[in-house]
């Protein structure tokens, strides 16, 4: 198949970790979903742990889920198509109730917001009367509207903070909420919630990778277990390692996370080499050109939120959104 110039100028964006060959087999339905973005006056927010050909070539808006929470507040297409995971198009509805939210998979679920129910919130609650929850944005909106706020990895740290009070009830990952109990000295319930790509990682991943690749420094989502945080040289969000990169200019980086954010991040920055240690994301990785071409075809897969969820849980986004968050 012989490529447009269009498909030809995209190709620039991903040749760095997808082959000429295996790209003239993404054609049809890079150029398709070009032609249906126009026709169906929709966009494409895809999610830090996408594949590169949808992240550089097709998405529109890119980013961690606090970027992504915040920019579809401006979106002016009448179609928002989530090329993420079920909660983050959740979030989108959310955030546009009138617009028309999409995702190209049904099934792209989230271990963590599998880990816990709108029930299990009141419980907590319950056991702990007068205890602000905070709530990571990996939820359902049915877990969102049972909360007082949300929060991402990104801004967890501000939005603790914000609340100025001794103890909180921070769900549902573990992990994060040991790592910003530290950070903040506030104390922290929590629930048995974890990302089952985070949780794998291990100090003795860390050693191996030092011991393989001299001089990297290695960056790790607050998703991983604290002693992994330890032995990294930095934690932050998705957004936070680039912009780490961005401003240290590392020659070698390890990024401790989801196996696409060094394919998608490595094009920025080509004076830094990236080793890529790879724990998959399965939900994320239901997410295909094929798929999201499917979706704006038959414009199936429309994800909804019941009013009276919506209401209260686009309360506990918009308070996150409303605090102000350091660079």
């Amino acid at each position: 198949m012989t490529m447009t110039v269009n498909a030809a100028d995209l190709y620039q964006r991903v040749s760095h970790v997808v082959p000429a060959i295996e790209w003239a087999t993404m054609v049809e339905d890079v150029e398709a979903i070009m032609r249906l973005k126009v026709e169906r006056n929709a966009v494409i927010l895809a999610h830090n742990y996408m594949t590169p050909e949808i992240f550089h070539a097709v998405a529109d808006i890119t980013g961690d889920s606090l970027a992504l929470a915040r920019e579809a507040i401006d979106v002016e297409a009448e179609v928002i198509v989530l090329a993420g995971v079920h909660f983050m198009a959740e979030t989108a509805k959310l955030l546009n109730p009138d617009k028309t939210v999409l995702i190209p998979d049904l099934a792209s679920g989230c271990s963590l917001a599998e880990s816990i129910t709108a029930a299990d919130v009141r419980a907590l609650r319950a056991a702990n009367p007068g205890v602000p929850v905070v709530t990571y944005v990996n939820t359902s909106a049915a877990v969102k509207a049972e909360s007082d706020i949300c929060c991402t990895s990104g801004n967890a740290v501000e939005i603790i903070e914000s609340l100025g009070v001794p103890k909180v009830i921070m769900i549902p990952d573990r992990f994060l909420a040991a790592n910003i109990a530290r950070k903040t000295g506030v104390e922290v319930i929590t629930h048995p919630g974890a990302c089952e790509v985070h949780e794998r990682f291990t100090p003795a991943d860390i050693a191996d990778i030092r011991e393989k690749w001299a001089g990297v420094t290695v960056l790790a989502h607050p998703e991983c277990p604290p002693n992994v945080v330890d032995a990294a040289d930095y934690a932050g969000s998705t957004a936070q390692m680039v912009s780490y990169v961005a401003n240290q200019h590392p020659k070698r980086v390890a990024l401790i996370t989801e196996c696409s954010m060094s394919d998608n991040v490595a094009q920025q920055f080509p004076s830094t080499e990236f080793v890529r240690p790879c724990n998959l994301c399965p939900h994320m990785k239901r997410n295909t050109l094929a798929s999201i071409r499917h979706a704006l075809e038959t414009m199936t897969n429309e994800v909804t939120v019941p009013a009276d969820v919506a209401d209260r849980a686009r309360t506990s986004v918009e308070r996150m959104l409303a605090v102000k968050v350091g660079k």
